[in-house]
């Protein structure tokens, strides 16, 4: 009889606890939606994993990002238990999504806490790239962000700076030295991205910086080729 009882009682105590955890599950999500840093933070304090995801397979940080609710990206980002590096089914990490939204503040605060300039595939300074964010560019690549990243199908920084950033951003990256040799694998250049989104400026901006690293062609003593 005790054995049933020791039984019934741990069940119970199981029960509780998944139904709290369930409760706690929609209250984070939730309060995240809303921008409920309060709620937030009580959540965590009571052993919350900021960490959980979604429905979506979306932490608490990537989606306080994308609403925006700053307020609660601040509360995830004060936690030391939330990892900043935790990235979303389309492999965005919070940087990479502060990055092209051009929040410098909260890139700032990501940066501080070690999230990952550089990581597999594509990277935030892509993202701001792709939507001409110069001062973020900038803090990037002064953090080492690698110039020449390319994307899995083989997209550089210089590339999506020609195709959807702005001429800037271009220069920007030229200036640091970007390459703009480098093919994806489609075999296009980042002249061909410009070309591609009738970006005429851009790539005559490409060419150039690609012939003054060429440099001026040899000439024979004899004056012929």
């Amino acid at each position: 009889m005790r054995k049933y009882i020791k039984k019934f009682f741990y069940l119970a105590v199981v029960a509780t606890t998944f139904t709290a955890h369930a409760g706690s599950f929609e209250d984070f999500f939730r309060a995240v939606r809303g921008d409920n840093a309060s709620g937030v933070r009580t959540l965590l304090n009571r052993g919350f994993d900021p960490n959980t995801r979604d429905e979506h397979g979306q932490t608490g940080l990537i989606i306080a990002l994308r609403e925006p609710s700053p307020k609660v990206a601040q509360v995830l980002l004060e936690s030391p238990q939330t990892d900043v590096d935790l990235a979303n089914a389309k492999d965005e990490t919070p940087l990479m999504l502060a990055a092209i939204k051009g929040q410098q503040e909260l890139v700032a605060q990501l940066l501080k806490r070690d999230a990952a300039v550089n990581k597999t595939g594509w990277t935030p300074l892509h993202y701001a790239a792709s939507s001409g964010q110069l001062s973020i560019m900038k803090v990037l690549l002064d953090n080492y962000a690698f110039i020449d990243a390319q994307s899995p199908n083989g997209t550089t920084p210089l590339m999506m700076a020609a195709m959807y950033g702005s001429t800037e951003a271009v220069k920007l990256l030229l200036a640091e030295g970007a390459d703009t040799a480098m093919k994806n694998q489609l075999g296009m250049t980042a002249v061909d991205f410009a070309n591609k989104a009738n970006r005429p400026e851009a790539a005559q901006l490409i060419a150039a910086a690609a012939n003054t690293k060429a440099g001026p062609k040899a000439i024979p003593k004899d004056g012929k080729w």
